[in-house]
């Protein structure tokens, strides 16, 4: 069974043989580990000016950085999260379409790809946020008239990307919550983000994709318009925002596929017995009835020690496989 099989199997919450899959939507450990530059972090405003020759070997040392990071963790899908930064939206596309093929070209159908398609607001930046916050009251009209502009053009970005047949989800990463309760309170959710996702959602799977809602922090008040929502997957299950996995599971695990929850806090700050046991709760709470993706409670971060997560993925490996 390859990793794509096994997330799509996931998603439908269909019985696997052999290991939980497992992947990261981010793993930015890529200097410390292999010593190449994270994707994220490359710099191509000089695309223009760059021959065939030079785009063709960039594109391919962003691929090597995906497909080696895959391959050295086992990972089941590749989450590509890769711009670039040129005044012709038309290049940036053949180039993002380009890095697909590339992918599939070196790995055929083994692995689930995924990109970021989200168009709903997020918890916005500290200087926006009173701003914002008074809209939310002061003029929801516009706000949701903003929220539709915002998915029309999403959507049309995504189409624009010819990504049929070369990806296979979409991350719907827009975070909405603080570690203590969700910024936006579930009657303004309702009004101001809950269409736009399921919106969102529906467009996407009549485009044949499978999509998963990242948002870390206490999704707790609002998890069932999320699950409204009709969304496949749910990441992160955050346990630094008081959420457990267990319990969703119990509530939501019908309706949808659960991905992480291994405490990025521990992996940061806790002792190796800490982590061993948070990744065993974790995968001891997830796997029972399938629907279940393995995952830190984020992503790996620059700065999370690497023998941490390491030891995190050796875990994983003897102890995530189903009988």
């Amino acid at each position: 069974m390859t990793g794509k099989e096994k997330i799509i199997r996931a998603l439908k919450h269909q019985p696997i043989k052999g290991h939980v899959p497992h992947f990261e939507f981010q793993f930015f450990l890529t200097m410390e580990k292999f010593g190449k530059i994270h994707p994220r972090y490359i710099n191509l405003h000089k695309w223009g000016q760059m021959s065939v020759r030079e785009k063709e070997m960039q594109l391919q040392y962003v691929a090597d950085v995906y497909l080696e990071t895959a391959g050295t963790y086992d990972y089941s899908a590749i989450s590509v999260n890769f711009d670039v930064s040129v005044e012709s939206q038309s290049d940036s596309n053949d180039a993002i379409h380009r890095l697909f093929e590339i992918i599939r070209e070196r790995s055929g159908d083994q692995y689930f790809i995924i990109i970021p398609g989200d168009a709903t607001y997020g918890i916005p930046n500290g200087s926006d946020m009173t701003e914002f916050s008074a809209h939310m009251y002061d003029e929801p009209e516009k706000m949701c008239e903003q929220a539709q502009r915002q998915v029309d053009q999403r959507l049309e970005d995504i189409r624009k990307l010819r990504a049929e047949g070369l990806i296979d989800g979409i991350n719907l990463n827009s975070d909405y919550c603080f570690n203590t309760n969700s910024f936006f309170p579930p009657d303004i959710f309702s009004v101001l983000v809950a269409p736009y996702l399921k919106q969102l959602v529906d467009a996407y799977h009549s485009m044949g994709f499978y999509t998963i809602k990242h948002t870390d922090g206490n999704i707790m008040p609002i998890i069932d318009q999320i699950a409204a929502s009709g969304t496949d997957g749910l990441q992160s299950i955050d346990p630094q925002g008081g959420v457990d996995l267990k319990t969703v599971k119990k509530l939501y695990g019908d309706k949808l596929c659960l991905m992480g929850n291994v405490n990025c806090g521990l992996l940061q700050t806790g002792t190796d017995e800490e982590v061993r046991q948070d990744v065993l709760r974790s995968l001891r709470d997830g796997m029972p009835g399938y629907g279940y993706i393995f995952s830190t409670s984020n992503v790996v971060y620059p700065g999370m020690p690497l023998q941490r997560y390491e030891l995190m993925h050796s875990i994983w490996k003897e102890h995530g496989v189903y009988k």
